[in-house]
């Protein structure tokens, strides 16, 4: 009697059993009008519908109005051949678990204040569902509220739908300019910091809060709000000398680098670089042992922005060394692929072929490939096809980077805009030859658009984008025969120049790399406009500083010295110094690409017009012996490249990684 009843007794009143809520009785009461399918009967294993302490047995009230009979005390089903036909007769839903999902959203205005109550996962496909039906001012002001979002965050494999679901509404805010939902959360987390008694679980809790929510927005490229989360998450655990608390604090600094480096917040990002290192030498010195590869591989990441590129070197290399072998995967994707990118910049492109495509492999093991983290090492691993000259597979990759972040983010979006940009300056290489920008020219623009609605308008990311866009619309102008849509090109062209260069200048000074190739790219458009003067200081400009900066021997020098040669050769008539320059372009191209580097081209076109004019056959005959012995060269290749996807080896271990880097030292 009592474990059937919950009393020893036959007294009514001591009755302790389970039921059916009156709430989830209004569910089966709403159902056919939600689904067209109607509830005949509701059955229980236990003596009531009602639970045992109830007295005014709502449960039953609301399934008898609506004829609904109840069964009780329901037992060995398995029995009553009548019972377990039922599935065969389909008389009840063939999928229970969607259609009360349809009734909870068709009931939410009365079961909306239960949802907390049902696992993360449960509540999470009734917020997707009412994201589904159009429902955005409900899902709103859920996901308005930390805890909930919180809740949701541990769903971990729907992360992607839910940032469809944020992404939905910061799209219906960009529209009506509303407050972005981020900002909300961001807010009501500063807010929670800031109550003036905060018992230490309390703490605990609101960090490891700020910690999940910032990381989520920062995956999205919300990251001003993420910013926001984790200055406060810092806030909370400035003072405290516990080496646990202490360990976290140096979390919240990686991550809080993190987003400042991906915002170009570079002031902030060195305040946050020298706490990082104070807290190291703090934890270092009490005997902690801190994993210090994920946030020496955002050192390098700083270093690496503000173009100081023999230091993100060696911080990579000293993320490398610290990992281990039982390193997680997520966090060693992000570290291969910085490491990889150090290495491209240091022109150890070995190195960086070994690493970057670890972290292809690995970013989809772990990830599947429609994840943001898939396209996230896509542009990374495009970056290094583009960089030694495998520029069709480089388009193969933005191009799919920019097709899944579309697919999880939708269109206004940041990581989506840096997408475009990408392929736009990939295409733009891609189809130098042939002439044809529009592709490039779309992917530009779109960049641009989407970044002026996301981002002030001079903020450094416009920059790269304009920069694109102005390379774009002078290779379109030179095509053009009509010569007001060539002057309309190169005027906008030099504008947008201008601009890049400003912004450049406000965030780096004269001497950095950046800036040195805006400059180079003025010479190359005041070549198109005939100010050849300028055009040559310009040249000069950028050739001083990128030889002081990265070596005379570097790729982008090279690049430099020749466009230099070239207007020498076509508009200054300075005939023997475009040869000395050109021979110095291909003996850098060639030590860094090999003889059938794409570059290449324009170099011994050039000098062939130079010995021409000076009448040198001697050497007209030799170097047009090289040109069609480098065109040979150029086809084999384009015969024998595969897709870059289909390249990709099965993952290593981090060991073996490291191994096989160190031995190509």
């Amino acid at each position: 009697m009592t474990a059937y009843f919950g009393t020893p007794t036959i007294d009514t009143t001591k009755l302790v059993f389970p039921g059916i809520n009156p709430g989830a009785a209004q569910l089966l009461t709403g159902y056919e009008k939600a689904s067209g399918r109607r509830v005949f009967a509701v059955g229980i294993d236990t003596a009531s519908l009602d639970h045992g302490p109830s007295k005014n047995f709502g449960t039953h009230v609301e399934l008898c109005k609506a004829n609904i009979y109840g069964l009780e005390n329901v037992a060995n089903l398995e029995r009553n051949s009548t019972m377990a036909s039922a599935s065969v007769l389909k008389w009840f839903p063939e999928a229970l678990y969607y259609s009360a999902l349809n009734v909870v959203v068709h009931q939410y205005s009365n079961t909306r204040h239960e949802l907390r109550i049902f696992p993360p996962s449960v509540q999470f496909d009734v917020l997707f569902k009412l994201f589904k039906n159009g429902c955005l001012a409900e899902v709103r002001a859920e996901l308005s509220d930390l805890d909930v979002i919180t809740r949701m965050l541990k769903v971990g494999d729907k992360r992607h739908l839910l940032h469809h679901c944020f992404q939905a509404l910061m799209d219906q805010a960009l529209g009506d300019h509303s407050t972005k939902i981020s900002s909300v959360i961001s807010q009501a987390y500063v807010d929670r910091c800031n109550q003036e008694v905060l018992t230490d679980k309390q703490r605990d809790g609101l960090v490891l809060h700020g910690l999940a929510v910032s990381a989520f927005l920062a995956e999205a490229g919300w990251l001003p709000d993420a910013e926001i989360i984790l200055t406060s998450c810092q806030s909370l655990l400035a003072d405290s000398s516990d080496p646990v608390q202490k360990t976290r604090a140096l979390e919240c600094c990686h991550r809080l680098l993190h987003v400042q480096n991906g915002y170009c917040r570079f002031e902030e990002a060195e305040r946050t670089y020298n706490q990082a290192m104070a807290l190291v030498k703090q934890l270092q010195g009490m005997g902690a042992s801190p994993n210090l590869a994920s946030l020496y591989s955002e050192f390098s990441t700083l270093y690496m922005l503000r173009s100081n590129y023999s230091e993100a070197y060696s911080w990579s290399v000293k993320a490398l060394q610290s990992l281990v072998a039982s390193f997680p995967k997520p966090p060693l994707i992000d570290v291969l692929r910085q490491s990889a990118k150090a290495c491209v910049l240091k022109r150890e492109f070995k190195k960086a072929r070994l690493l970057i495509r670890q972290a292809v492999v690995i970013a989809s093991e772990v990830f599947g490939d429609q994840h943001p983290k898939y396209a996230d090492t896509l542009i990374d691993y495009g970056f290094y096809l583009l960089s030694v000259d495998a520029i069709s597979q480089g388009v193969q990759v933005y191009q799919t980077a920019l097709d899944v972040r579309q697919s999880v983010f939708g269109g206004i979006n940041l990581h989506v805009a840096v997408a475009h940009e990408d392929l736009a300056y990939a295409s733009y290489v891609h189809n130098y030859a042939l002439g044809k920008f529009s592709h490039a020219r779309t992917h530009a623009e779109k960049a641009i658009e989407l970044m002026l609605r996301l981002l002030p308008e001079d903020h450094l990311l416009l920059s790269s984008s304009k920069r694109v866009k102005a390379l774009i619309l002078e290779e379109m102008a030179i095509d053009n025969p009509n010569k007001d849509v060539e002057k309309q090109f190169l005027e906008e062209a030099h504008s947008l120049h201008k601009e890049a260069l400003a912004m450049a200048m406000r965030a780096f000074g004269e001497m950095n790399v950046q800036t040195a190739k805006h400059y180079g790219n003025l010479g190359r458009l005041y070549q198109s406009m005939r100010l050849f003067e300028l055009a040559e200081e310009m040249h000069l400009k950028a050739i001083t500083i990128k030889e002081q900066l990265l070596g005379p021997e570097d790729y982008e020098v090279a690049l430099s010295v020749g466009h230099l040669a070239s207007l020498y050769n076509y508009d200054m008539m300075k005939f023997d110094n475009a040869e000395q320059l050109y021979l110095r372009s291909i003996s850098i191209g060639k030590k860094l690409f090999g003889d059938g580097y794409s570059g290449l081209e324009y170099d011994y076109r050039g000098l062939l017009r130079v010995y021409t004019i000076q009448a040198n056959m001697e050497k007209c005959f030799k170097y047009q012996n090289v040109l069609a012995y480098w065109k040979l060269l150029r086809d084999e290749a384009q015969e024998t490249q595969t897709s870059p996807f289909t390249e990709l080896t099965e993952p290593l271990r981090v060991t073996d990684t490291l191994q096989q880097f160190m031995a190509m030292s």
